[in-house]
């Protein structure tokens, strides 16, 4: 019989003391501060299996050396074909409504040779040049969002920081990359705004419907955009072409890139592009107006024209409260054995980033935020053949978000209790549905 919630640990590692109940699991107040229980699932459960909210049963890896294990185990697929229980769970792991909007052939539901053929085609759009070639993009988008905070009429030195600021930015950004041109971007912003509306405390118990249908709206504008790109594409240089098009002369040119294929690789960017970076940007100025200490100290590093500890601070930011607090799902195409727990075929794996990332065998002071750690090898953006192909660019954003945030308004503060907060559900994503802030206003 598999263990539940609110069980006791049976599945404890051999010679790991009796514990007690295991702590409540995806719960508003799970949701508020999921490390305590983590904690304890490190200590006494660190593979442990548990019934989701969605009905569906799988196992979650809570310690670093396991996670970076299950991370690049070949045998954990990433294809949901494999899972066991296929009508069980149909529908209920994924992305809601990309299997009826036929996107599944993107680069989180595929294995090699597919991903490997996949993902060194969508690399181009990610070397280090095109990503500092973006950065004059990336920084114009974030002073122009703050100048729209600043001049808002009534409401001058008061902002939800998430709508109004680390919600736009990537949305825009990723737009841009993808070749979205400015006058549908907005509908973007609107289908991706419904998509993290969609959600509740129960991580993954919420609606999906509305993300569903925002999905196939996506997927109708792709389809469409991808046949006008064909239609121009020899107007543009190759060097300077946008990713769908670039995407599309790879098909031409023989790559054996289907429109499927194309279509589903622009929408999991987009999908899985912006989310992270909202939480990357939320999560990490919430830790610093909480850590007035380490906020002042990289503000100063900042106005000294310092860039290394905004280096070394977004890999802490990352490393302590980052924005995947689960990698997406895996399933084992054989029986394996895991952190001393037998694994059978077809089992859903979910390796819990957040968990790994503040275990005190990998981390000195794994609950500290500190800005200045070197030895921070995390696992916010995963480890192996998955590992975020866009982490280049949510860095850039990051970055340039809570520098150009920490300079222009240098006296943002809260403006509610921390305890009123409410973190958005979702079984995959950390992040704020909204982030209440005052600041002086700046005005050039």
């Amino acid at each position: 019989m598999h263990d539940k919630p609110h069980t006791t640990a049976a599945d404890a590692p051999a010679g790991c003391p009796a514990a007690g109940p295991a702590p409540a699991l995806f719960t508003w107040e799970f949701a508020a501060d999921p490390y305590p229980a983590y904690a304890w699932l490190r200590e006494h459960a660190p593979v442990h299996r548990t019934e989701l909210p969605s009905g569906v049963e799988a196992w979650l890896v809570t310690r670093y050396t396991e996670a970076r294990q299950a991370l690049a185990d070949a045998r954990l697929s990433k294809n949901p074909v494999h899972h066991s229980e296929a009508a069980h769970g149909k529908g209920k792991v994924g992305i809601p409504g990309e299997r009826s909007a036929n996107l599944m052939t993107h680069l989180l539901n595929i294995d090699p040779p597919d991903h490997t053929r996949l993902r060194r085609l969508v690399s181009k759009a990610f070397t280090p040049r095109r990503i500092a070639a973006f950065a004059p993009r990336v920084q114009e988008l974030t002073d122009r969002l703050i100048d729209a905070m600043i001049d808002k009429p009534g409401g001058a030195g008061e902002a939800d920081l998430i709508h109004e600021f680390a919600f736009p930015l990537p949305i825009y950004a990723i737009c841009d990359l993808l070749g979205v041109p400015r006058e549908d971007q907005d509908d973007f912003r609107d289908w991706a705004g419904m998509m993290l509306r969609h959600t509740k405390a129960g991580h993954g118990g919420g609606p999906r419907g509305g993300v569903a249908k925002s999905v196939k709206k996506m997927r109708g504008y792709l389809a469409e955009l991808i046949h006008r790109k064909r239609a121009s594409l020899g107007d543009t240089a190759e060097a300077d072409e946008d990713l769908i098009s670039a995407l599309i002369r790879a098909s031409d040119h023989g790559e054996q890139l289907t429109e499927n294929e194309a279509a589903a690789m622009a929408f999991i960017l987009l999908f899985a592009g912006f989310e992270t970076t909202v939480n990357l940007i939320g999560n990490g100025l919430y830790a610093l107006l909480r850590h007035p200490a380490q906020r002042e100290l990289l503000q100063k590093s900042i106005a000294a024209g310092d860039t290394g500890l905004l280096a070394t601070g977004i890999e802490e930011l990352l490393r302590y409260d980052g924005p995947v607090e689960l990698a997406t799902w895996r399933f084992a195409t054989q029986e394996l054995t895991l952190g001393g727990q037998r694994i059978a075929e077809g089992d859903p794996v979910l390796v819990v980033l957040a968990a790994a990332d503040r275990d005190p065998a990998r981390f000195d002071e794994p609950d500290v935020l500190d800005l200045t750690r070197r030895d921070n090898q995390h696992l916010g953006y995963g480890h192996g053949i998955h590992y975020c192909l866009g982490a280049p660019l949510a860095r850039l954003e990051g970055q340039t978000a809570l520098a150009t945030l920490l300079t222009r308004l240098p006296d943002i503060r809260l403006a509610a209790e921390p305890d009123d907060l409410r973190w958005r559900g979702g079984l995959i994503m950390r992040g704020l549905r909204s982030l209440p802030v005052e600041f002086t206003p700046d005005r050039p």
